[in-house]
């Protein structure tokens, strides 16, 4: 087997299959389906991603659901532990839970109240596509809550026509955040 000279960045632009108005009119999504299907391009990913927070991290807080495919593989890289951010309805109670806005509409996300303690923690987010910021800034909101320190957010794909990075330096600050691909 030969050795990828193509790096994440490359590997995201090629397979990224794009579809225009889903779910709803309007939008554009990108699904990753195929990047994530394909093993060199995964590693590459995974490996990228490791890096964003880069040894200041205890702990990934990967967002439901697509961000759980990543998000195992860079703390299995990074031998640490992974917390499940899930959307609502999905983990038992008592859950400490955040509304937020979808450039198509509203959800929540929550994580576990009592089964998992946060304080101290010092967590990287991870997800695959930052489009308005509004999932990014409920979790990272939704973490530092339970006592969980945000040291950075890392994703596959950004979408630089929504503005979600300005709206998250507006409401985390200086939290460091990576994009493999800004498009």
């Amino acid at each position: 087997m030969g050795v990828s000279t193509m790096t994440a960045r490359d590997e995201i632009t090629r397979l990224t299959h794009w579809v225009e108005d889903f779910p709803v009119a309007g939008v554009r999504f990108a699904d990753l389906t195929p990047v994530f299907a394909d093993g060199g391009a995964f590693r590459e990913i995974v490996g990228e991603l490791s890096q964003c927070a880069g040894d200041d991290v205890d702990m990934i807080a990967a967002i439901d659901a697509r961000g759980f495919l990543v998000g195992g593989g860079v703390a299995d890289r990074l031998g640490t532990g992974l917390l499940a951010v899930r959307k609502k309805g999905k983990l038992p109670p008592p859950v400490h839970a955040q509304e937020f806005a979808l450039e198509y509409g509203s959800d929540r996300l929550e994580i576990p109240a009592t089964s998992v303690s946060l304080k101290g923690t010092r967590v990287l987010v991870v997800d695959d596509v930052l489009a308005t910021g509004g999932t990014l800034v409920a979790a990272s909101a939704l973490l530092e809550a339970a006592g969980a320190t945000v040291v950075g957010v890392g994703v596959v794909l950004e979408i630089g026509a929504l503005r979600g990075r300005e709206r998250m330096r507006e409401r985390l600050g200086g939290t460091p955040v990576s994009a493999l691909l800004t498009v």
